[in-house]
């Protein structure tokens, strides 16, 4: 959380004194942490434990792990990057397995490592319409680094939950 508030503040210095700064490379430094501690955690649970819901109503370990990837898809769509043309959006919710989640999982976040780097400076204040907000380019960069950051937290709850140690906490 400290380096992800120092992350934010440096960006907003930075924006401040209009100097040049690496933007999209610090979001995407960002977000590949919390996508390697996601990813930590869903190898870490137990193939049983997919199925596992605190409660009726609230997505499952593996449903948590599925709309992570499905966000990094649709918010990259929003700002312009199709998903790949194999991964059926409509169906990404339907994949069953840990091994298969986890690979939808991996592939999402390949993909949007690689495309948060193609927003170039010049488009970070376009405004986009990502259908529950209209926001710039950067707003929705952000958008995605905090996201995964939201379901790792939820997912650290359901691995303790379920007597599972996040890995980088042992």
């Amino acid at each position: 959380m400290k380096k992800l508030l120092f992350a934010l503040m440096c960006m907003a210095g930075v924006t401040a004194y209009g100097q040049d700064l690496q933007t999209q490379s610090t979001i995407q430094g960002v977000l590949q942490g919390n996508q390697a501690q996601v990813v930590a955690l869903a190898e870490a649970f137990s193939e049983e434990q997919y199925d596992w819901r605190p409660m009726e109503g609230v997505n499952s370990v593996g449903e948590a792990l599925l709309h992570v990837a499905g966000g990094n898809y649709y918010i990259a769509s929003k700002m312009g990057f199709a998903p790949p043309e194999d991964v059926d959006m409509m169906n990404l919710g339907k994949i069953k397995g840990k091994e298969n989640i986890i690979a939808a999982l991996k592939k999402s976040n390949d993909f949007v490592l690689e495309k948060i780097t193609m927003v170039e400076n010049e488009q970070l204040g376009e405004e986009v319409d990502f259908g529950f907000m209209k926001a710039n380019k950067l707003t929705g960069l952000l958008i995605i680094m905090e996201h995964n950051g939201e379901h790792k937290g939820q997912l650290i709850a359901y691995a303790r939950s379920n007597g599972v140690v996040p890995p980088w906490s042992k």
